[in-house]
């Protein structure tokens, strides 16, 4: 009996970090204030920060949850860490939830980018704040850089061929190729979304 009882009291352990932490949503309160430390401390972008908050340190979502709603922020007009600040903050908690989120996100730093604005008016020619600037953009895309690292390793523990010819395709025709943005998405985003239905049909099946 022990050692059958063993293993199984052992498994759901060993699952637990692919699984939300809190199976009670956050209030309206915490995810403005999460979304607040989230705009804080992004400098050089939000997404690393918000992606570390949502799945690591809150376990509100898992990886691939977090993977799925960003995709679709992309797919939707505007800015897409804001786009997923109104989503993720109304799949928890309806609309109040999203404007909690957003209003986190925006509110901070719109006021310290108001106060940034007015001093970069009277010492903005300044050399040593140009080089300045400088270095926090390369800084800023190393950030981006590590995050989407971060973002493909659910991708790559679930090797799925067809994904990945999709990526490296759009990456090459908006990267490389400096087709439009907007004649991709519309080929790219009905013919994801057929290749995917087909391959579910067939594993269902």
């Amino acid at each position: 009996m022990s050692s059958d009882s063993s293993p199984a009291a052992q498994e759901p352990a060993a699952q637990e970090p692919d699984l939300p932490a809190k199976s009670v949503p956050p209030g309206l309160l915490s995810l403005f204030v999460a979304f607040a430390r989230m705009s804080l401390a992004g400098f050089g972008g939000v997404l690393v920060f918000a992606r570390r908050a949502i799945v690591d340190q809150h376990r509100w979502m898992t990886a691939e949850e977090f993977n799925e709603t960003f995709a679709l922020c992309h797919f939707l007009p505007g800015p897409n860490i804001v786009n997923l600040s109104m989503v993720f903050g109304a799949r928890l908690r309806g609309i109040a939830g999203g404007v909690a989120a957003f209003s986190g996100l925006l509110l901070p730093p719109t006021l310290i980018m108001t106060v940034l604005a007015a001093l970069y008016v009277h010492f903005g020619e300044l050399e040593l704040l140009r080089r300045s600037l400088a270095g926090i953009s390369c800084a800023a895309v190393g950030l981006l850089i590590a995050v989407v690292f971060r973002m493909m390793t659910p991708l790559l523990k679930k090797p799925d061929g067809v994904g990945l010819i999709l990526m490296l395709a759009v990456f090459a025709a908006i990267g490389v190729l400096r087709l439009p943005l907007q004649a991709v998405l519309l080929v790219a985003i009905p013919l994801s979304v057929a290749v995917t239905y087909v391959l579910r049909r067939k594993v269902a099946a």
